[in-house]
């Protein structure tokens, strides 16, 4: 049996004609962007999150770099995140001119841990930006609070967690701005590369609206240096399609999660957490083994792809060794990217499949050898 990391052909099997209908609609009008269906997905998705304002944009990684922008964050403002994270979130930081400053983890959710924040503040601190991880949601409250006494932006990356709930609330609708990617491997994706930030802030949405269309409102009328960041209406069109899914899929998603948890508990050590004020959306499904290289090759020989999310954190890239971090400034981030290790998540694996995960790690676990005897 072979089971991917992600089964996209699965997913698709399921909604191919709405999206074939859907994309058949666009081409017949030829309006490719910024047109009636880009319009009806900001405003769906933005309802969706609890928002009044919805951007689309051409990828996750342009709507951290616009939100950050959109709120004045630029050369010689820090911005405070985590390392455990993918690039995109530090890109968008450097891309304004700002700087990076890595906070370490909660090591149990895996996001920024809010205990350790004040203690990274400078003068120059302009804003926060928690990511949302693996699914689960960052601890906002206490961020929230830290914000509002130092006057800053709180900026969410919510990439892995569409759909996600902190104290009944949803991940995008906490702070200034919330940034999705939807990229065709998330829990809600476009086929190709696409992006959406959500706001209640009516000002930063319309600076959003020009910073993604080369800083227009008219047509050839330029208020501000922008960029080609605009949602395509194909994508807006799988998307919408998909958007109507979201609620089941990430419920199938929780299902399959359970399943895993109760199945894995007495032989995993490190299982993902819930706490009590979110809901888990399990963008994917991490946990953490001491052989992680040999465990992976037993489970692949098994047919079962894995993933590693993320192997090497952040502040140890070799692209970012100018912030002049070094091993051991963040042991919680680092500890855990030696071993955690994604099964396969995605809302179409069935009983059979799932089963045979549980019954592959079991064997795999027992076979791996324990590092002190190798």
């Amino acid at each position: 049996m072979h089971i991917p990391l992600v089964d996209l052909q699965a997913q698709y099997q399921t909604i191919k004609e709405e999206v074939r209908v859907a994309l058949d609609e666009v081409l017949a009008d030829m309006e490719l962007f910024l047109g009636p269906r880009t319009l009806a997905f900001e405003e769906a998705f933005a309802a969706y999150c609890g928002c009044r304002y919805g951007i689309g944009v051409s990828s996750g990684t342009d709507a951290l770099t616009l939100a950050l922008r959109a709120c004045g964050i630029g050369p010689g403002d820090e911005v405070i995140t985590v390392a455990n994270t993918f690039i995109a979130t530090i890109e968008a930081i450097a891309q304004v001119g700002a700087r990076p400053v890595f906070v370490d983890i909660d090591p149990q959710t895996y996001t920024l841990d809010p205990a350790q924040v004040s203690a990274a503040l400078t003068p120059r601190t302009r804003a926060l930006l928690p990511v949302h991880l693996y699914g689960h949601p960052a601890e906002m409250e206490p961020l929230l609070a830290i914000a509002r006494r130092a006057g800053l932006r709180v900026i969410e990356d919510a990439s892995q967690a569409h759909g996600a709930t902190y104290q009944g609330r949803r991940v995008g609708s906490l702070g200034d701005i919330g940034c999705f990617s939807l990229y065709y491997s998330k829990n809600l994706g476009a086929y190709g590369e696409a992006g959406i930030c959500v706001t209640n802030d009516a000002a930063l949405a319309e600076r959003l609206r020009m910073l993604r269309d080369h800083g227009s409102r008219v047509r050839y009328h330029h208020e501000l240096l922008g960029s080609n960041a605009r949602l395509d209406e194909l994508q807006a069109a799988v998307l919408l399609v998909k958007l109507r899914y979201l609620e089941r899929w990430n419920a199938a998603r929780q299902s399959h999660a359970h399943f895993y948890s109760e199945h894995l508990r007495t032989t995993v050590a490190a299982l993902p957490v819930t706490r009590a004020w979110a809901t888990h959306v399990y963008c994917y499904y991490v946990i953490q083994v001491e052989q992680r290289d040999q465990f992976r090759r037993l489970l692949e020989q098994a047919g079962i792809s894995t993933g590693i999310h993320y192997p090497l954190p952040l502040h140890l890239q070799p692209a970012c060794s100018y912030l002049g971090y070094q091993r051991g400034d963040l042991p919680q981030t680092e500890a855990c990217a030696a071993r955690v290790v994604s099964l396969p998540m995605y809302p179409e694996l069935t009983e059979q499949q799932l089963t045979y995960v549980v019954e592959m790690v079991h064997k795999s676990l027992a076979l791996c050898t324990p590092v002190a005897d190798r």
